[in-house]
């Protein structure tokens, strides 16, 4: 019998195109590794700010990408990432008007990475980070992976949507109590 993969993306969508994308990715088994919430307040771990350096640092990576509103919670993160549209690639030679490339050259284009590419880096690179302080810093290991396989995202489609999602991200550590990915809620 085969094994038949649901996808939770809308069929048809190119992730890649400009827009604002609202993402949660969950600890894998929702361990709450980040640190603690405490009087309504995230108050990260050692653990936590570095997924925190590491999500502000992709915009280095990818440079047709502005990160918006996040949270990192004890055993999930929450962020909007904006993909601005692709970067004039020969631009970046053009100094004074004078167009450096060679003649009969022409610059490569620009492909936007999709949401997945960038939650993949994302992922990839908090997981190695994490791995080096288990070693080297005592972190406490996880339990085969870092995060969940998959996560959840949504497309903000207008500016009452963002506003909303903005405040629900802001408002999250206060709402733990409530949270769903609050194992330990009372």
């Amino acid at each position: 019998m085969q094994s038949v993969h649901h996808t939770i993306r809308l069929k048809g969508y190119d992730y890649s195109q400009n827009g604002l994308y609202f993402v949660t990715i969950c600890t894998q088994n929702r361990e709450n590794i980040f640190g603690e919430i405490v009087d309504g307040k995230m108050k990260l771990n050692s653990a936590g700010n570095m997924i925190a350096i590491q999500w502000n640092n992709l915009i280095n990576r990818f440079d047709n990408i502005e990160l918006d509103e996040y949270t990192v919670m004890p055993n999930h993160f929450h962020g909007i990432i904006h993909i601005v549209g692709a970067p004039l690639v020969g631009a970046r030679n053009n100094y004074a008007g004078i167009n450096k490339t060679r003649a009969g050259t022409r610059p490569a284009p620009t492909i936007n990475p999709t949401v997945g590419e960038i939650i993949g880096a994302f992922k990839s690179i908090t997981t190695h980070a994490y791995i080096e302080n288990v070693m080297r810093n005592n972190w406490p290991p996880f339990d085969k992976r870092l995060w969940q396989r998959n996560y959840y995202e949504h497309i903000i489609r207008n500016e009452e949507e963002y506003l909303k999602i903005k405040e629900y991200i802001r408002s999250n550590p206060s709402m733990w109590e409530r949270d769903r990915n609050n194992l330990k809620k009372i």
